[in-house]
């Protein structure tokens, strides 16, 4: 069961139970691919009743911090030689969302090999040494989320469920993820990942979600027509 008593982000986090984050983010390939755009994205999912924003880059998010007034949720996707880790996969890469201005900093901690042979206790311990920001750790198993919320993380998402070799496979939101985690671990579970209607957000707060993030639906237009096209086939 989540307990917020003794975090020092209490009041940040206590702003996020049972609510909505959106994902404002894309690709390189699309026609949003602008962080000015995606600042008015953000502007539109608060309006909407959004509580917090999800935001890839130093530029989005500077563009984003300066439009919204709810805690926004950096990342940087980074591609290095060496891992399949990508997500704000360095300290560098930390301190270039940080500086940006974001309000939680988002990392992946799953067990894949790190850059550079780094340990995860090491990495997020580095973090905490040099900001006063909590991290939120994305994972894609019962025992990546145990083991990020042992070495410090503030927040666990579950949003690479099915994106490392080794996680469930498959199309769904993982629902079985979110409530193992939530009998296991004490600190927020947020639920990230294929979340496409309401009635999912609904079912992974039912299962135990502190809080959840929507991006393709929501944010991504092309995605969104694509998912009505492929319904209307006969």
């Amino acid at each position: 069961m989540t307990n917020l008593d003794n975090s020092p982000y209490f009041d940040l986090l206590a702003s996020l139970r049972g609510k909505l984050i959106v994902s404002c983010q894309a690709r390189e390939s699309e026609p949003l691919r602008d962080p000015r755009i995606m600042a008015v994205m953000a502007q539109a999912a608060v309006m909407g009743g959004a509580v917090g924003i999800r935001a890839n880059g130093a530029d989005d998010i500077r563009a984003i911090k300066q439009v919204v007034d709810v805690p926004v949720f950096g990342i940087l996707k980074h591609k290095l030689a060496d891992t399949a880790v990508f997500i704000t996969p360095t300290l560098d890469d930390v301190r270039e969302i940080a500086d940006a201005g974001c309000d939680v900093i988002v990392v992946e901690a799953t067990d894949q090999p790190r850059h550079n042979g780094e340990a995860l206790a090491d990495f997020l311990s580095a973090i905490k040494r040099e900001f006063d920001v909590p991290i939120m750790a994305d994972i894609s198993t019962l025992a990546e989320g145990i083991t990020a919320a042992e070495l410090g993380a503030d927040i666990v998402a579950t949003t690479l469920s099915g994106y490392t070799p080794y996680s469930r496979q498959q199309s769904a939101p993982d629902f079985a993820l979110i409530e193992e985690l939530a009998a296991k671990v004490n600190v927020p579970i947020i639920a990230e990942g294929r979340i496409a209607t309401p009635t999912e957000a609904r079912q992974a707060i039912d299962s135990g979600a502190f809080a959840v993030v929507v991006g393709s639906m929501i944010t991504r237009p092309s995605h969104i027509t694509e998912y009505f096209v492929k319904g209307m086939r006969p």
